[in-house]
């Protein structure tokens, strides 16, 4: 950055007085600290972000100044060269009130490259991520997860341990031979145990993880927990109660084969969708409209289905759809596979985490494996009228969030983001007054902005059940 941003960056801090999940202050007025923590979290952050050094987060965020900007750049040069892959930061150098501040900016390395970790404390003991504004060492499933891909592991090809060859050939299986043979000629002429082994469904005359979801009579009995689990809430959070105390509306574990669980998957979210009738104003003719477009809903679940990993570290986390007042929720065990990213998502083809399931879904004919998931569901909620789909990849899951009405409107992004990374920490109302003194009232910075994202759930107060309490905060929701 240049000088000036510096300084302008500064003075945005300290007016906050709080770091951020892209900022990390350090004071460095006796030496250069211990960076390696951060440098992993940053360079395996998507954006990546930027330590700032001279800044007394612990003296109000005076300016301190650092004890030698030279001799503190050559330190990070040092620290960056044991990193794996090696870091090469971008230091700028600023006098504020006659002190030295220092900015290192840390790139997001390519996720090929990732994790980055220390090579003194090793991969699984050195590779970080940022949560807020801290620096988090990362699960044993979070490296494996770049690990798999970097590997091209399969997980969806692992055996199933207590399944034999017999418990996949199925009528479902059956239907899918009667497929193959219509779209798959060279394949058709093969014999059954061959086609088995190609398309990943057997392995040594075993059946895999990839045989049982598809055609197994019930996969649960080999793989308990990879199911779907549904609820439909009665408000805008799992804490919150119906008229009669009741805390869900329905609760339902779905499971049976991919195919099967999309289709119950679908079934229960039409059951708990509310319906709305529009009279058409110049033919009278009425139509019935889904709370959210169910072509919308479908491909998410497909996707859920598919591209949720498969490896053993996530045995036991199942699919889950939440169904709230004001929104719905699809999660999944897997963030984005590869080198996918969500400025990315749905504009270009993306790497597939089990290729073998995509493949035969495609075959069933449950899905188009063209990437054409995610421009389906914008343009179906664009069409509806409703806000685009909020897409979230983090801590090893992917999440989408579908919102049922537009809430009052939010101006800007801007203005959405600044007030997340501000709330990363609780904040009161006077913090926020402060926030945007000489921009705007907080009356105005209440209805416009706090109310509209509390109700989209990326706010949640801290005392919910006062919500007029003077000592009221508002924090980001962590998904």
């Amino acid at each position: 950055m240049l000088e000036i941003e510096l300084i302008e960056l500064v003075e945005k801090i300290r007016k906050q007085k709080c770091e951020s999940n892209n900022i990390e202050l350090k004071s460095a007025g006796k030496g250069c600290p211990r960076l390696f923590d951060t440098l992993s979290s940053f360079s395996n952050q998507y954006g990546g972000g930027t330590i700032i050094f001279g800044i007394d987060e612990s003296d109000d965020y005076e300016v301190c100044g650092v004890y030698d900007a030279a001799d503190l750049q050559k330190k990070i040069m040092e620290q960056s060269l044991q990193m794996e892959p090696v870091i090469r930061p971008l230091c700028t150098v600023a006098v504020i009130n006659n002190k030295t501040v220092v900015s290192a900016e840390i790139q997001e390395i390519d996720n090929f490259q990732k994790p980055c970790f220390y090579k003194g404390a090793g991969r699984l003991k050195g590779s970080y991520v940022r949560v807020a504004d801290g620096d988090r060492l990362m699960t044993e499933y979070e490296v494996y997860s770049y690990e798999a891909f970097k590997k091209k592991i399969q997980d969806e090809l692992r055996e199933a341990e207590r399944a034999e060859y017999d418990d996949i050939k199925t009528p479902a299986f059956s239907k899918y031979l009667i497929e193959i043979k219509n779209k798959k000629a060279n394949l058709a002429e093969l014999p059954e145990d061959k086609i088995c082994r190609l398309q990943g469904f057997v392995c040594d005359k075993k059946p895999t993880l990839a045989g049982v979801m598809l055609f197994a009579q019930y996969p649960q009995a080999y793989f308990p927990q990879l199911c779907i689990t549904a609820v439909s809430v009665p408000g805008t959070e799992m804490s919150m109660t119906g008229s009669v105390g009741e805390r869900f509306i329905d609760n339902k574990k779905i499971d049976g084969t991919i195919p099967q669980m999309l289709n119950d998957a679908l079934i229960f979210v039409r059951k708990n969708m509310r319906q709305k009738t529009i009279i058409d104003k110049n033919t009278g003719k009425r139509t019935d409209r889904t709370e959210y477009p169910v072509i919308a809903v479908r491909e998410l679940i497909v996707n859920a289905l598919v591209h949720r990993d498969y490896s053993i570290h996530t045995d036991y986390a199942p699919v889950t759809i939440k169904m709230f007042s004001n929104r719905m929720e699809i999660e999944n065990p897997g963030g984005l596979y590869g080198r996918m990213t969500l400025d990315k998502l749905g504009k270009v083809s993306a790497d597939t985490r089990n290729p073998y399931i995509a493949n035969a879904l495609e075959i069933l004919g449950e899905t188009e494996n063209r990437y054409s998931g995610i421009p389906t569901v914008i343009n179906a909620m664009k069409e509806y009228g409703l806000p685009e789909p909020v897409f979230i990849s983090e801590g090893g899951i992917f999440k989408v969030i579908l919102y049922n009405e537009v809430a009052e409107q939010i101006a800007t992004s801007d203005e959405v983001n600044e007030i997340l990374e501000f709330c990363s920490k609780p904040r009161s109302r006077e913090d926020l007054q402060e926030l945007f003194d000489g921009r705007m009232t907080i009356a105005y910075v209440m209805k416009k902005y706090i109310h509209p994202m509390i109700e989209k759930g990326l706010l949640k107060m801290t005392i919910p059940d006062k919500p007029k309490s003077k000592h009221q905060k508002y924090i980001k929701v962590m998904p």
